[in-house]
Formats: C-alpha cells, sequence, structure tokens
C-alpha cells in the first residue's frame, strides 16, 4: 500500500477553517459507533444469560472482554500512528471492529461472543486516543479545551443511547441484532477518516514493545478471570490460586520492563510530570465510578424493579441527553477555570447522584432513578473534559500520543477492574442477604406466614390442587426473599460507588493546590 503524507497543515490549508468541525466530527462518529457498542450490551445481561445459561458473573465478561481489550490496546496507539499514520491506523480498526462485530452477532457459543467483543474492544482502544489526539491538534491553543468538550459530546452520546438502542433492539428484535446496529454508521466513518484524518508516519523509531504488550494483557486477563471466577471456583481453589500468582508474576515483569531503557510501552518520563500524575489519580477513580454507573443503573432496573430491557435502558438517558448538551459549555470552561475545582464540583455532584440510590428499591419510580442518573450525569460534564485537556497540555507535542494513550489506559483499567469487582460484590452480598434471610423464614416469622397462608388462599380459589398449593407458596416465599435480598446487594453496591467518587475528590483537590502554587 502506498501511503500519501498529508499532515495537518496540508488538509487545513485545502478545506480552511471548516477542515476543524470536519475532522472533529469524523473522529466523533467513529467513536460514537464504538463506544455506543461498548454500552449497548449492558441492557442484554439478562437475555443472554438465558441463551447461553450463564450466571451474572460470567455475562459481564461480555463487558469486560470488551473493557480490557479496550484497556490494553490503548497502549498501541502510538506504534500504530508511527507505523500506520492516523489516516490508515483509522480504516485498520474499523476493519477489525466491524469483523468483531459479525463475529459476536453470528455467535453460536458465548466463547465466540467474547472472541467478537475481544475484537470490538481492541478497534476502539486504538481509535479512542488517535482521534482525541487528531482533534486535539487541530485546534489552537486557546481553544483546546473547548475541543476535547466537543470530542466528550460524542462519547458521552453513545453512552447515553447505548442502553435504550439496545433495549429497543431487544424489544423489536433479538439481542443478537445489538451488534449489527452501528453498521451504517461505520460504512459512513470509513470514507470521512480516509478524507480528513491526517497520514503521517514515523516509521524507523523504537520497535514497538510486544513483550511488555503481552505482559500487560496477561496480567489484566489473570486479574479479570480472577474476579470472574474467584466466587464460582472458590478464592483459594488451585486455578485462582494459579491465577494469582501468574498474574502477579507477569505484572511484576511489566513494571520491570517499562523502567529499562529503550522500547516502551508506556513512557516512564511522563510520570515526572505531578500534575499528569494526578489528573491519573482522578482518571482511575471517575473511571471506576462513571463505567459501574452505566453498566449498574439498567441491570438494577431490570433484576430489582422488573422493568424491560427498553425501560431500563431508558433509565439513563434523560441524563445522558443533559451531559451532552452541558459537555460543550464545561469544554469552553476547560479553557478558563481552575481545572482542579471544577473536577472537585463535578465529582461531589456525582457522589450525590449515586448515593440516594442505596435506599432504591422495587418501588422506586422510574422517574425517580433517570434523576438521580441526571444528576450524576451532570457532575460528569465537569470531570471529563477537564481531565483531557489537563493532561494534554500538560505535555510536549511529541509526547501527546503516549499521553493519550495513558490516560485512556488508565480510565479503562479503572473502569473495567471496578465493573467486575462491584458485580462480583453485588453477587457476593445477594448470597449473604439471601442467606440471612431465609433463616428467619421459620413458624415464628409472623409475616412469612401471613404471606404463605394468603398464597395458599388464592391458589385455592384459582383451582389448584392442594397437593401443590404448599409447594407452591414456599416457592413463591423464596421469591420474595431472593428479590429482597438483590435489592439489598444492589443498595450496598451503590453505597460503594459513593465512596469511589469520594475517593476521587482527593487528587483533584491536590490538584486545586499544587496549581495554585
Amino acid at each position: 500500500m502506498a501511503f500519501q503524507t498529508e499532515t495537518v497543515d496540508d488538509l487545513f490549508e485545502r478545506y480552511g477553517r471548516p477542515y476543524r468541525v470536519l475532522v472533529t466530527v469524523s473522529g466523533m462518529t467513529a467513536s460514537f459507533v464504538m463506544v455506543l457498542s461498548g454500552t449497548i450490551v449492558n441492557v442484554a445481561v439478562p437475555d443472554v444469560m438465558g441463551a447461553y445459561g450463564v450466571g451474572q458473573d460470567q455475562a459481564q465478561l461480555m463487558a469486560t472482554s470488551f473493557n480490557v481489550a479496550m484497556t490494553t490496546c490503548q497502549l498501541l496507539n502510538a506504534w500504530v500512528v508511527a507505523v500506520f499514520g492516523q489516516r490508515y491506523g483509522y480504516t485498520l480498526t474499523l476493519i477489525i471492529f466491524t469483523v468483531g462485530s459479525v463475529i459476536a452477532g453470528l455467535a453460536d457459543s458465548f466463547g465466540m461472543l467474547v472472541a467478537g467483543r475481544v475484537m470490538q474492544g481492541m478497534a476502539t482502544g486504538i481509535i479512542q486516543p488517535l482521534i482525541m489526539v487528531t482533534v486535539f491538534q487541530v485546534f489552537p491553543e486557546e481553544r483546546r479545551g473547548f475541543a476535547m468538550g466537543i470530542y466528550s459530546m460524542g462519547l458521552v452520546l453513545a453512552v447515553a443511547m447505548g442502553p435504550p438502542v439496545g433495549g429497543l433492539a431487544l424489544e423489536v428484535l433479538s439481542w443478537r441484532y445489538i451488534f449489527w446496529l452501528p453498521f451504517p454508521l461505520l460504512v459512513l466513518s470509513l470514507p470521512f477518516g480516509l478524507i480528513f484524518l491526517p497520514s503521517v508516519r514515523k516509521p524507523g523509531g523504537q520497535p514497538f514493545d510486544w513483550a511488555g504488550y503481552i505482559l500487560i494483557a496477561v496480567t489484566l486477563f489473570c486479574i479479570m478471570t480472577v474476579l470472574t471466577d474467584g466466587p464460582r471456583k472458590g478464592w483459594t481453589s488451585d486455578y485462582i490460586l494459579l491465577l494469582i500468582l501468574l498474574g502477579t508474576a507477569t505484572g511484576i515483569g511489566f513494571i520491570k520492563s517499562q523502567r529499562r531503557s529503550g522500547s516502551t510501552l508506556i513512557d516512564i518520563s511522563l510520570f515526572q510530570n505531578k500534575h499528569f500524575v494526578i489528573v491519573l489519580f482522578v482518571t482511575f477513580f471517575s473511571g471506576i465510578g462513571n463505567f459501574t454507573t452505566t453498566y449498574s443503573f439498567p441491570v438494577f432496573t431490570q433484576l430489582v424493579q422488573g422493568l424491560t430491557p427498553l425501560d431500563a435502558g431508558f433509565s439513563l438517558l434523560p441524563g445522558m441527553l443533559l451531559a451532552v448538551c452541558m459537555v460543550p459549555f464545561t469544554g469552553h470552561l476547560a479553557d478558563k477555570l481552575e481545572p482542579g475545582k471544577a473536577m472537585m464540583f463535578g465529582l461531589f455532584i456525582l457522589g450525590i447522584g449515586t448515593l440516594p440510590m442505596a435506599w432504591a428499591d422495587v418501588n422506586t419510580p422510574l422517574l425517580i432513578v433517570m434523576i438521580y442518573g441526571a444528576i450524576g450525569r451532570f457532575g460528569t460534564t465537569f470531570v471529563q473534559p477537564f481531565i483531557m485537556s489537563t493532561a494534554l497540555r500538560s505535555l510536549s507535542s511529541e509526547k501527546l500520543n503516549a499521553g493519550a494513550g495513558t490516560v485512556n489506559f488508565v480510565r479503562q483499567t479503572g473502569g473495567s477492574l471496578g465493573t467486575n469487582a462491584w458485580v462480583v460484590f453485588v453477587d457476593q452480598r445477594t448470597f449473604y442477604h439471601n442467606e440471612g434471610l431465609a433463616m428467619t423464614q421459620d413458624a415464628s416469622n409472623a409475616s412469612s406466614r401471613e404471606l404463605l397462608d394468603g398464597v395458599v388462599r388464592l391458589l385455592n380459589e384459582a383451582g389448584v390442587a392442594e397437593a401443590v398449593q404448599q409447594p407452591g407458596a414456599l416457592h413463591y416465599l423464596g421469591e420474595v426473599v431472593y428479590a429482597q435480598g438483590i435489592t439489598r446487594a444492589f443498595q450496598d453496591g451503590f453505597w460503594i460507588l459513593a465512596i469511589v467518587y469520594l475517593l476521587a475528590l482527593i487528587p483533584a483537590w491536590i490538584l486545586s493546590q499544587t496549581r495554585r502554587r
């Protein structure tokens, strides 16, 4: 393939001032498609559980496999840009994503579904920092906060549209179609990128650190697998202990490999920039909160409140649409306001929007859940644009691709680990609460006795055989106990999310104090 070299300056000269809009729309379209595919599956978790006969922890692998692949491939960004350039690197990721979508949609086994999700995640991980840096480069210094706000708007919109679009697909078609719905936008994205993205390559530099990449990929895989399989196989089983040992060894190996001179996957010099490091801490904790919130709200409305996938998908939509409207405004503020204080405000609002869910149950109206979600998404608009602009502004131009990849890697790592750990926590708390509630269901429990008598009476009136009335009532009581247990487990989980946002406030405050001095 013959590579045509066209720089940002060349393209800006050709298209003039509209070029900034053209390249931003091009990048946003591709990022929108891929992030949409990351969140669209959340409402399909119960359906996939039924289709393949797996539990919530295994079904979560749909999201986890996507997030792990996306996380590790964030670090491929600098190498892909150097070898292929932004234009052809962009094209390659679209092809990988399309193939992965086809595989996931046609999957006849859960393993095949996960493989397709891995390919989708790989493409998404590469393209996000690639687009982010490109958009950052085409805007002047005083407008880059605004640029990051506009770029973030596409990502927020994708997160907003994922659950309701997925819910609609499940209502009208089936869960398999959630992987094929983005195809029209994929077709639109390809020519946009081929026309408007720069095509500069920088081959001949340091070779890609494949050994480091394999080490970090194995480490993250081991961590995720331990979190997923630990509750089912036993935390002290040989399988889990082996994974812990392997993950620890590869993690140590990765750290040592990155400290050696020569080719590195993560530019160690970035961590000499204290502002950049502090932003990474904010990124990590906010990533945990944002990813887990996006997953937990739709699943809560289905498993606890018994809503349809479509209704569950709409639980986050108002808040996300509010965020879409707010992000350009807060992105503009990112060029003017002190970032540490803005992030603190946003994280506090996120906590305020999450904490009330610790009291939500089957009787909580969907409108109230939507309001809680809207409060949280409003807070997000004061976090994400400031993270992006603050991190990239603290770096020199030659460090932008590596820095963007690192920021996104940390965000995705926090999100992937956090969501998976949260699911395990909720599953464990469900078991704990169900066990505790079951111990109270004896002859001395007046409310349980009254419930059983009422069910038996209804079954008798309905003409059900006397021999099955009592077993049927006991089965119904078991369902009621389980519903109470999973409700309490989700409530515990939302307490944890609120604490995570509180932890994120600490590095944001440090950043405000550091910049003041």
